[in-house]
């Protein structure tokens, strides 16, 4: 009897256990790869993942281009900054201008040749006056501000990608679950096929804003560390070149 009792208790279990499968997966077979989960997507939540490539791209093309610009004007400096070291040493301010000017892409060549140039144009009086080297110190000043936004440039894209794609993704989430709600309430069922283009929509969409923000945080904080390593750099070059100038107009004076 005992056993004739439990045989009738697992035929029902079982039984429970079949409905409630077919309750979960009723209407469909959800898939989760990424061509059935844009299929289940609404047209706002496909508009959010589109907008989220549209930011990365950009993000990428400019980490890419930045870090060309960077690698260009670190190997450029570094072939720069002995040249013209020894140009200066021996007093030819035309060959170590001509050096620069082979070095265009370096941060440091486009300072110092702005401050030569200054320097040259007044050289010709037969003394150098304090005015000549403040006129000096004024254009390295501007040069190094306008080299300094152009090594930024972009960089500012790349900090409101990083800060805004997660609400982007979030506007998604938030969009997916409406509509895995709605699918329930149209659908008069709670099965998982009726709320997987919700759950896929909520997903997919918060995922990609993380993939999208992430990498541009990260990069957005190494190149701004390499900015300031090149505004040192710049810093010190023009220090050295008007103490350069002032030695140069000691040796005139006396």
């Amino acid at each position: 009897m005992f056993v004739a009792n439990l045989a009738v208790h697992a035929a029902h279990t079982l039984h429970h256990v079949s409905t409630m499968a077919v309750w979960l997966f009723q209407e469909e077979n959800v898939g989760w790869d990424p061509i059935s989960l844009w299929k289940k997507m609404g047209p706002t939540a496909r508009g959010v993942v589109i907008i989220l490539f549209i930011m990365s791209g950009w993000s990428i093309g400019v980490m890419i281009d930045r870090w060309m610009a960077f690698s260009a004007a670190r190997k450029q400096s570094r072939a720069f900054a002995p040249a013209v070291a020894g140009a200066l040493r021996d007093g030819k301010i035309d060959e170590a201008i001509k050096v620069a000017e082979r070095n265009k892409k370096s941060h440091l060549a486009k300072v110092v040749t702005a401050g030569l140039m200054e320097f040259r144009a007044h050289q010709e009086s037969g003394e150098i006056p304090g005015e000549t080297i403040e006129a000096s110190k004024r254009a390295l000043e501007r040069t190094e501000a306008i080299v300094h936004a152009e090594l930024k440039r972009g960089l500012g894209g790349l900090a409101t990608i990083g800060s805004t794609a997660p609400f982007v993704g979030l506007f998604g989430t938030v969009m997916g679950i409406l509509n895995a709600f709605r699918g329930i309430s149209e659908q008069k069922a709670t099965g998982l096929g009726a709320v997987a283009g919700g759950i896929a929509e909520a997903l997919v969409t918060t995922a990609i804003g993380l993939f999208v923000a992430i990498p541009a945080v990260m990069m957005f904080n190494y190149l701004t560390g390499r900015v300031e390593a090149f505004d040192v750099e710049m810093d010190n070059s023009s220090s050295e070149l008007i103490d350069y100038f002032l030695k140069r107009r000691g040796m005139r004076r006396s």
